[in-house]
Formats: structure tokens, C-alpha cells, sequence
């Protein structure tokens, strides 16, 4: 079995001394190395490797960023690449998830690497490593919510500022979300979303839709007591009985 390995971090002398031991594996094929998060997020979809070092500390987007970005469905086996302390260093510990402590040695390495090649070997199940990668993913950032999300259309990946987003709507297991003049469909519930959007900026109004509360401009009030939310990129959409005090928490007043 060849494991395709992608390696990803900041620091040259850390992609450096991780290459130099892979190399010395014929079952290792390096499929590439990535300096900082956005080009690591595009790599791993564009190259599908089966293993990732993955860098946790890096500027832009940093190694939590990388995974947040991914499709939870198609994540490959990590290892992450950390100069943490001994309290974060649990929670890798407790998700039963690999790490390399930054500075590490050639045996540290390949303690990780044998690990890994163990784990690919007996097709360890998707979905246990999903809720492993996830489960820390979640712990790692409480109460810390979306600023920015990454974007991926038509060969590049660049940054939309949650400021930006005008309304959010669901389709089925994704969601649009409208900004800038356009639509971009992302494999999330509408109910995940809206749980990692800060509520003082972004509220429900309707089962399926959630607004960014400053690209309101207009209540517009229809047939049977119904209102309409007119937005600032004209977009008109239903508030629902269900969700009217979202909007008159805000201090819009009653309605």
C-alpha cells in the first residue's frame, strides 16, 4: 500500500525535517507540501492524500481553519504538527488523535507515521475519525464564532467576511449564502450554521433563512398580518410568525 502524505506548515525547517524522513519510506509518496492554511485547504481537495502533518499554529488560517474549510465527509487521516502546551496537548490525547510536539525528533515521527500506516491499514471506519477530528475541532474553539468563510469557485479559494453575507437559505442538507451579488452553496444545515454565526449580528427569521441583522432595511408588512424583510441587496424574504421575536429582540420593536 503507497500512502500518499501531504506536508503542511509555515516553517521550512519543519517541512524540511519531516520530508527528510519520509523519504526513507518506499510505501510514502509525497504528494506535495503547503506554507499556510488556504493553499493546504485547496491541496487536500485538489490531491486527496490519505495522511496530512498538519501545521496547528500558522498565520491567515491556521491548522483548525484548514479542517473547519473541509468537507467533514472526505477528511484524511492527520497528524498534527503543534508547539502547544500540555493542557491543548490533552485534547488530542482524549480524542485519541496523533500529534508531533514541536521540536520533535526523527523517532517521534516515525512513532507517528508507523501509527498512521496502522490506522490506513485496517481501514479504521470514516465516520469514527470524523467525529474524533470534529469533536476536537469543536472543543478547540468555544464560544469563538465565524468570522470569515472560505469560498471555493472555480479553481480558487478566497475569503467572504461574515460582514459581507446579506441572508442565508436552506436547501435540504446545504445552504446559500447570498453576498456581494451572488450565491455560494455550502455542505452545511442551516441549523449548524446558524449555531457558529454570532446572534447579536445574524438572526432566524424563518425556518430556512437566517439575515444578517445589519442588512436589513425594511420590515414590509403583507396580507394576513405577514411581514416581508427587505434586504440590502433587494433580496425579499418571509418572516415568519415562528421567528418574529428574533427581529424585536433587536429593538426593531413589536411588529
Amino acid at each position: 500500500m503507497t500512502i500518499r502524505v501531504l506536508i503542511v506548515d509555515d516553517e521550512p525547517l519543519a517541512r524540511i525535517a519531516v520530508r527528510n524522513v519520509l523519504r526513507n519510506h518506499a510505501d510514502v509518496d509525497i504528494a506535495g507540501e503547503c506554507d499556510g492554511g488556504t493553499e493546504a485547504v485547496a491541496a487536500i481537495q485538489a490531491l486527496s492524500p490519505d495522511l496530512v502533518f498538519l501545521d496547528i499554529q500558522m498565520p491567515e488560517l491556521n491548522g483548525f481553519g484548514v479542517l473547519a474549510a473541509l468537507d467533514p465527509e472526505r477528511l484524511p487521516l492527520i497528524v498534527f504538527v503543534t508547539a502547544y502546551d500540555q493542557h491543548a496537548l490533552r485534547a488530542f490525547e482524549v480524542h485519541a488523535l496523533d500529534y508531533l510536539l514541536k521540536p520533535f525528533d526523527r523517532q517521534r515521527l516515525e512513532t507517528a507515521l508507523d501509527r498512521a500506516r496502522r490506522r490506513l491499514q485496517r481501514a479504521e471506519p470514516d465516520s469514527e475519525w470524523r467525529d474524533r477530528v470534529l469533536g476536537l475541532l469543536q472543543e478547540s474553539r468555544p464560544g469563538e464564532y465565524l468570522q470569515r468563510l472560505i469560498i471555493r469557485d472555480e479553481g480558487r479559494v478566497f475569503f467572504l467576511n461574515t460582514s459581507e453575507v446579506e441572508w442565508i437559505e436552506a436547501q435540504g442538507n446545504y445552504v446559500n449564502v447570498h453576498g456581494l451579488g451572488r450565491a455560494w452553496l455550502f455542505r452545511e444545515s442551516i441549523g449548524s450554521i446558524e449555531s457558529r454565526l454570532d446572534p447579536k449580528r445574524f438572526r432566524r427569521i424563518h425556518r430556512s433563512t437566517i439575515v444578517n441583522l445589519d442588512a436589513v432595511r425594511e420590515l414590509r408588512q403583507g396580507f394576513h398580518g405577514d411581514y416581508v424583510v427587505v434586504l440590502r441587496d433587494g433580496a425579499e424574504v418571509k418572516l415568519s410568525h415562528r421567528f418574529r421575536s428574533n427581529l424585536e429582540k433587536n429593538s426593531l420593536g413589536a411588529l
